[in-house]
C-alpha cells in the first residue's frame, strides 16, 4: 500500500495524538503515535483490532458511557498473564490530547475483578496533575477525587462515581471562578472534545446488499447497511464531494461508471444504482465485496459528522471539532488498486484536515516518491498486571508499539516488530 507524502498539519482543534495500552489484552507498555492519517501495521494477532477497540472504548467513556457499555467484555482487556493483587486483577490505558492547551495526558486504571469499576484515573498537562482519582472504600460506589484549584485551597476534594470517567464530567462539577479552575475546564473540556466524534466503520458487504435497507434518517450506519439512502441526501445536497466519490468508484471499480444515485423501484425500495451508460444500470448489491467495501469507505472519507452517525458535541461549534474515523481491515477484500486509490483519498482528506483516520492494515505501507524520515521505535512485549489502586502515573518503562515511522502525513504503527 502506497501513503502520499507531504507535511503533515500541526494539531489546531482537539484531537488524539497518542494511545497508551499500558496493560490491556495482549499489549504491554504499547504506544501509538497518531498522526491525521495512522495506519496500524503487523501479523494476525499482533493486536491490530485491539488497540482500535481500546480507542473505540475510549471514545465512548468521553461521550458519558457507563463503564459497562464501553467495555462490554471487560474480562478479555485484562492481560493474561496479570496476576491478582489482593484478590484483584484489571487493566490500563490511556490517551493524549492535543489541542490549543498543549498536550493533554489520561491515565485511567480499571479493576474488573472482583467487579468492573475506575480505581484510579488522572489527568495531567504541562508538568501539573489536574485530576487525580482513586478507590477509597471498596465498598462504596465511587472515587475520591482530588482536582487543582490554585485558590484559597490549593485543591478541592469530591467523589466522583467509579464508573464513569472523572475528566469527561469535570466542567459540570468545576465553578471555574479561579485561575487554576479555568485551567481544569480548559484541559477536561479539550480531552472529552478530542476523545468524541468518533465514528467506528466497519462496512459489511452482507448488510450492505439487504434489501430493504436499513434506515437513520439520512446518516450512515457504522456497517454502511443504509448506503442508498445516504446516497441520494449527499447527490442532493454536496454535488462537488459526489462527484468525487463517482470519480473515485470509478477509479477502484471493474467496468465504466458514468454515475452512482439512489432511486426507487417498482416495489418503491429505494436502491443504489451505479449508472454504467447507455441505459445500463448495476445495483450495488451486485458488486463485489471489495467493491462494496471500497464505495463505503470512500463515501464515510468524503463526508462528515453531519452525515456519519457519530456522537458530537452539539454545544461547541463544528469548525472547533475533529471527525475521528476508526476503521478496523481498511484493505479487508480490496484489491491492489482499489487499496492505493483509498489510500490517496485519505491522505487527501486527512491533508485537508477534514477528518483524521486511525486504520488497521494487513500489509505494511510504504512512502510514495521516496519522501519522508522515519522516526522508530521499539516497544516492550508480554503480558502485565494491571495495578488496581490510586491513578496511572507518568512513570514507569514505555515503549512505541511495535515500529512507528512517520512518512509525510502519515503514521506507520507496525505491531510485528
Amino acid at each position: 500500500m502506497t501513503v502520499p507524502t507531504a507535511a503533515a498539519p500541526t494539531v489546531t482543534r482537539p484531537a488524539l495524538t497518542r494511545l497508551d495500552l499500558t496493560a490491556f489484552a495482549g499489549h504491554h507498555n504499547t504506544t501509538l503515535q497518531l498522526a491525521p492519517l495512522t495506519f496500524v501495521a503487523g501479523p494476525s494477532g499482533s493486536g491490530k483490532s485491539t488497540a482500535l477497540a481500546a480507542y473505540a472504548a475510549l471514545a465512548r467513556l468521553g461521550a458519558g458511557a457507563e463503564l459497562a457499555e464501553a467495555f462490554p467484555d471487560p474480562h478479555a482487556c485484562v492481560p493474561e498473564r496479570a496476576r491478582p493483587e489482593a484478590g484483584r486483577r484489571g487493566f490500563r490505558i490511556g490517551c493524549t490530547a492535543g489541542g490549543p492547551v498543549g498536550p493533554v495526558r489520561l491515565d485511567l486504571a480499571v479493576q474488573v475483578e472482583p467487579d468492573l469499576r475506575i480505581v484510579g484515573e488522572r489527568l495531567t498537562a504541562g508538568g501539573l496533575t489536574l485530576l487525580e482519582t482513586a478507590l477509597s472504600h471498596p465498598g462504596r460506589p465511587a472515587v475520591q477525587a482530588a482536582w487543582h484549584t490554585r485558590g484559597a485551597a490549593p485543591v478541592t476534594y469530591g467523589r466522583l462515581p467509579d464508573d464513569r470517567l472523572g475528566t469527561a464530567l469535570l466542567p459540570l462539577r468545576v465553578a471555574g471562578s479561579t485561575e487554576g479552575q479555568r485551567r481544569v475546564v480548559a484541559a477536561a473540556e479539550q480531552m472529552v472534545l478530542a476523545l468524541r466524534s468518533v465514528f467506528v466503520c466497519d462496512p459489511r458487504p452482507r448488510l450492505m446488499r439487504a434489501v430493504p435497507a436499513a434506515a437513520c434518517g439520512g446518516r450512515l450506519l457504522p456497517g454502511c447497511d443504509n448506503l442508498a439512502e445516504v446516497v441520494a441526501r449527499t447527490r442532493t445536497e454536496c454535488g462537488r464531494r459526489h462527484a468525487r466519490l463517482v470519480a473515485a468508484l470509478r477509479a477502484g471499480c471493474a467496468g465504466p461508471v458514468r454515475d452512482l444515485c439512489a432511486r426507487r423501484d417498482g416495489e418503491g425500495v429505494l436502491r443504489a444504482v451505479v449508472e454504467r451508460g447507455e441505459g445500463v444500470a448495476t445495483p450495488v448489491e451486485r458488486l463485489g465485496d471489495g467493491e462494496l467495501r471500497y464505495l463505503a469507505l470512500a463515501l464515510v472519507l468524503l463526508t462528515g459528522p453531519a452525515v456519519l452517525q457519530v456522537d458530537t458535541v452539539a454545544e461547541v461549534p463544528a469548525a472547533y471539532q475533529t471527525l475521528t474515523v476508526l476503521a478496523d481491515g481498511f484493505d479487508r477484500c480490496l484489491d491492489a488498486r482499489q487499496t492505493r486509490e483509498l489510500t490517496r483519498l485519505a491522505g487527501d482528506m486527512c491533508g485537508r484536515g477534514h477528518i483524521r483516520l486511525v486504520a488497521t492494515v494487513a500489509g505494511r505501507p510504504s512512502s510514495a516518491g521516496g519522501g519522508g524520515a522515519a522516526e522508530d521505535g521499539r516497544a516492550t512485549g508480554g503480558g502485565g498486571a494491571a495495578g488496581d489502586g490510586g491513578a496511572t502515573g507518568d512513570g514507569g518503562a514505555t515503549g512505541d508499539g511495535g515500529k512507528a515511522a512517520t512518512m509525510g502525513r502519515a503514521t506507520v504503527v507496525d505491531l510485528g516488530r
